[in-house]
């Protein structure tokens, strides 16, 4: 699932996102099993976690399937001063050099609406990761999926943008379909309307834990909701770190 109207604003959208958060964790997991000098962030959109780490010191490769997100990640990037080496890929394909930590954050797996398209994914990163290397991504959990979302609408109304966000979710597949419609404010005065639909799909942590193993990974731990304990019954977001041997 690609981006694309909804990369001009998504920043303004996700203002408020914890980001520090995840930084905070990736920087935890990496204190104990050791820091990475080159890094994968697959699913990177507009670089709130590349650009960062990037100015940490570390090798940066952004991997994203919109060339919208991408776009914004490089002017970003220009204006911060720093060295993201940006490709448009498809997770499920991936194929970069060789590293020693691959990230996917914001929950950006959680658009993999297969089985078998996760699986496909966790091959690939293993398949790119040098020996002793770690993957770290987190996901919606189901009980989100299905108690948060639900079949509920949100909306946001500011002078610049609102939208309304409607939820449609099938609870025996752990999906929930994402229909966006925005309003941006224009220069004259008007108002532009944009639509975006966007899917997601959750997976038991235990069916997730088990792809990784198939895969070829070791050293397999799932928290929650950036606490460094394991999910409970109502945890909405699910931690995973893994290790190529």
């Amino acid at each position: 699932m690609s981006y694309t109207h909804l990369a001009a604003v998504y920043d303004r959208l996700m203002a408020d996102t914890p980001y520090d958060a995840w930084l905070r964790w990736l920087g935890e997991v990496w204190e104990k099993v050791g820091k990475p000098s080159s890094i994968i962030d697959l699913g990177c959109g507009t670089g709130n976690l590349s650009i960062p780490l990037a100015k940490q010191g570390y090798t940066v490769y952004g991997v994203d399937l919109s060339a919208d997100m991408l776009a914004v990640a490089y002017e970003k990037m220009k204006q911060e001063q720093v060295r993201v080496t940006w490709i448009e890929q498809d997770m499920r394909e991936l194929d970069v050099q060789p590293v020693d930590a691959v990230i996917s954050c914001c929950d950006s797996p959680s658009y993999l609406l297969e089985e078998d398209d996760v699986k496909r994914m966790f091959q690939r990163v293993f398949a790119h990761l040098k020996p002793g290397g770690h993957f770290l991504f987190d996901v919606h959990s189901p009980y989100k999926i299905v108690n948060v979302y639900g079949d509920n609408t949100f909306t946001l109304d500011e002078p610049e943008i609102a939208y309304i966000w409607q939820c449609f979710t099938d609870p025996l597949r752990f999906e929930v379909e994402h229909q966006l419609t925005f309003f941006i404010h224009e220069q004259n005065g008007c108002y532009r309307r944009l639509e975006e639909v966007h899917v997601q799909r959750a997976y038991h942590a235990l069916s997730l834990e088990k792809w990784l193993r198939d895969a070829g990974f070791v050293d397999v731990v799932v928290t929650a909701d950036f606490q460094d304990l394991p999910p409970q019954k109502k945890s909405e977001r699910l931690f995973f770190t893994a290790r190529r041997p």
